[in-house]
């Protein structure tokens, strides 16, 4: 039987260790990025959603006014509620989205609060 031996240097050991680092550095610093592009696309996406909410309620809101205001012989109280309620809504939804509790900023690497 004819055996060979296999001699590995230590030059091709520490390049060979090398390529292993450089792999594991390319491969985190890419799901780093992954994980960045993915968190400014679900930003993105709740704003969209936001403003698609906002329009459809408007638009809901304004159709009623529009079909009380409309009809001849209507009462002052009913309109009273189909104007004011709407109003003391939004100013209620206004104060809240102008004023600025927390910062929605991304967690750290090593947890959540400290």
């Amino acid at each position: 039987m004819n055996t060979t031996t296999l001699t590995v240097s230590p030059a091709q050991i520490a390049a060979a260790v090398g390529v292993l680092v450089a792999g594991i550095v390319l491969w985190r610093s890419g799901r780093r990025r992954a994980r960045a592009t993915a968190e400014a696309a679900r930003a993105s996406v709740r704003l969209l959603s936001l403003a698609g909410r906002v329009v459809f309620t408007a638009g809901l809101i304004v159709g009623v006014q529009w079909i009380v205001m409309s009809q001849p012989g209507r009462n002052g109280w009913v309109v009273l509620g189909v104007l004011g309620l709407p109003a003391l809504f939004s100013a209620f939804a206004l104060v809240r989205a102008l004023t600025v509790t927390t910062m929605d900023t991304p967690r750290s690497r090593r947890g959540g609060r400290r």
